[in-house]
């Protein structure tokens, strides 16, 4: 492996937990965000003589997972759930001004402290990944009461998160 490939290669696994939750920011289907990180993975290995080195290479790579998702969404087209470049382009300006990556840190912890239903939904949503009307079958509610309980549960996940990540702040 020469310098450059193995230089890229260290850059690119540094960057890759923040591009893989940008691309999951659009991208919603687990198959999907998978082929798009794979080929975002190549076009930065492919295009890494045109990074300019003097720039954050995390806002280089998150640049170029852009435009692979800008290719899937041109394949997905037809679908009736598809972000607009805008606000592509505002969730691309998020995750270039927060770290949610290292926020996303705390997210195990705070998804051990879900009880009861909530576990069992969030499981059956994010493990297995089910859809809400599948969800509904399994636990004998309606689609749109488990669609809201799952609103529920990530503002709580959420909220458990930030008071964690403020909480590591102030301490550390």
């Amino acid at each position: 492996m020469d310098d450059s490939t193995l230089h890229a290669t260290r850059l690119w696994t540094s960057a890759q937990p923040i591009v893989a939750a940008f691309v999951a920011s659009v991208v919603r289907d687990r198959a999907d965000r998978d082929d798009v990180m794979q080929e975002t993975a190549l076009a930065v290995l492919k295009s890494f003589e045109t990074y300019e080195p003097s720039k954050p290479f995390k806002a280089w790579a998150i640049g170029v997972a852009r435009n692979q998702i800008g290719l899937y969404l041109r394949r997905r087209k037809r679908d009736r759930l598809v972000f607009s470049e805008e606000t592509i382009a505002n969730l691309q300006a998020t995750f270039l001004s927060e770290t949610p990556a290292a926020k996303l840190d705390f997210l195990p912890e705070c998804i051990a402290q879900l009880q009861g239903r909530a576990r069992t939904l969030c499981d059956l949503r994010y493990e297995q990944d089910l859809k809400p009307a599948a969800i509904a079958e399994k636990v004998k509610m309606t689609a749109n009461t488990v669609a809201k309980a799952l609103q529920r549960i990530r503002e709580q996940l959420r909220d458990c998160v930030e008071a964690k990540a403020a909480a590591e702040g102030a301490s550390g």
